[in-house]
């Protein structure tokens, strides 16, 4: 059943926006085996279930301006032997396809350009 998308950004989106997108993530070649590797492939389980919140978090932080994110998100990429900028390319491909899915183009165009911002500090960062 298709959903009339979104219009407007809540916190529930966003996690409902995060729990689609990795569950697209997971399923990807390219850069599933990042994440299953380190979680597993069932987004039920625990230990994705703390990511996807955290990941939720940090969203709602760059969108909404919410202060629950505490993390460091540049830290645990740096340990992901293989990253590259490909893998970075096909994150955001998936990211911007999800944020179509789900969002109106007003607000998915404001996602994407912080999605954009997001992969090309961490590019940077990683020496990509």
């Amino acid at each position: 059943m298709l959903r009339e998308r979104e219009q407007t950004v809540n916190e529930e989106i966003i996690k409902r926006m995060v729990k689609a997108f990795y569950e697209k993530i997971i399923k990807d070649p390219l850069v599933g085996p990042f994440f299953t590797d380190r979680f597993g492939a069932d987004t039920e389980s625990a230990v994705w279930k703390e990511h996807l919140e955290l990941l939720s978090n940090y969203w709602a932080m760059l969108m909404l301006g919410d202060n629950k994110y505490t993390g460091r998100p540049m830290r645990p990429h740096f340990d992901m032997p293989g990253i590259s900028r490909k893998a970075f390319e096909q994150w955001l491909f998936l990211f911007h396809e999800t944020i179509d899915e789900i969002y109106i183009l007003k607000i998915g165009e404001y996602f994407k350009n912080q999605s954009n911002d997001v992969a090309r500090r961490f590019m940077l960062n990683l020496g990509l």
